[in-house]
């Protein structure tokens, strides 16, 4: 297997980590194909003539999902894991994918990622809950690498990469998509009193801070937390639920979205050495003698 150089950004393109050649691997490649059920055979991500099939980044030694598809695998297993929480007996629920919610104004607050609904056996609805799937975003130009790396793979394994490339960027993902979510959306569901499943990656999860929790019987909100397993001798992550988080609504996001307040003293601190700078140093405005040319004289 080829020497990974610690920088590369690539994690998986098309499904399969860059380092396997495998026909099946090049087949699904070269035919910009999605093997994770997307919602047509072929990968859409950015584009969908001149899709962006980069379904993680290497963060470390280890890939992080940064494409909510990724989470789709063939024995359906994420919303399986969110049905079991709601509640549902199997056989008797089914998913709705994208599904618009509107606020008491018939605004819109969104799409929810994916609606389980359960129904009786007349066809009948009964319940529903939500889930979200959180990929994380990219900071840096995530195309530039896979580009190459569709251009020639074989040359991309011994390509040493230097210096900072694209990486997984944990804290807009939180800050800019996660939290918005569960704000609007998931204040509506919350009000109510619907059960709601969030699926993450482990690498994602990991950087948010620890929400108190509580008995799955006193759930609101299930955080299914995913790893990415390698099958050495296949040469492919497997998605497997690493563990389940629960919590009331409210109390998490107040743990997530409530800062961890440093000391004031610190910050004082700071202030003040920029203000030494500023005061030491002279103005940045050349002076009036510096840019204006006197007349020579007569």
């Amino acid at each position: 297997m080829a020497r990974r150089s610690p920088h590369n950004p690539l994690g998986e393109v098309f499904g399969y980590p860059v380092d396997n050649l495998s026909p099946e691997a090049e087949h699904i490649r070269d035919n910009k194909l999605c093997p994770f059920g997307n919602r047509v055979d072929n990968c859409t991500k950015s584009d969908a003539t001149n899709p962006l099939g980069v379904c993680s980044v290497m963060d470390g030694d280890d890939p992080t999902i940064t494409c909510p598809v990724r989470f789709r695998t063939q024995d359906h297993r994420v919303t399986t894991d969110a049905a079991e929480f709601f509640g549902f007996s199997p056989g008797s629920w089914t998913s709705l994918n994208e599904v618009q919610l509107l606020d008491t104004t018939g605004r819109s607050a969104g799409n929810i990622d994916v609606v389980l609904v359960a129904y009786d056996e007349h066809g009948h609805l009964t319940d529903f809950g939500s889930l979200e799937i959180q990929a994380v975003y990219i900071s840096g130009n995530i195309r530039q690498a896979f580009t190459y790396y569709m251009a020639d793979r074989e040359r991309y394994q011994k390509t040493l990469w230097r210096g900072k490339t694209a990486r997984a960027d944990y804290l807009s993902s939180s800050r800019k998509r996660l939290m918005p979510q569960m704000v609007y959306k998931g204040g509506i569901l919350q009000s109510w009193s619907k059960k709601q499943a969030v699926a993450l990656h482990r690498k994602f999860w990991d950087t948010l801070p620890n929400p108190p929790t509580v008995e799955r019987e006193e759930a609101e909100v299930a955080w299914l937390v995913y790893d990415l397993r390698k099958d050495e001798a296949a040469n492919e992550h497997r998605l497997e639920l690493g563990e389940v988080v629960y919590t009331r609504f409210q109390p998490a996001l107040d743990s997530i979205t409530t800062p961890a307040v440093g000391a004031v003293e610190d910050f004082e601190q700071k202030l003040q050495e920029k203000l030494d700078d500023k005061l030491d140093s002279p103005p940045d405005a050349p002076i009036l003698g510096e840019i204006l040319e006197e007349e020579p004289e007569a």
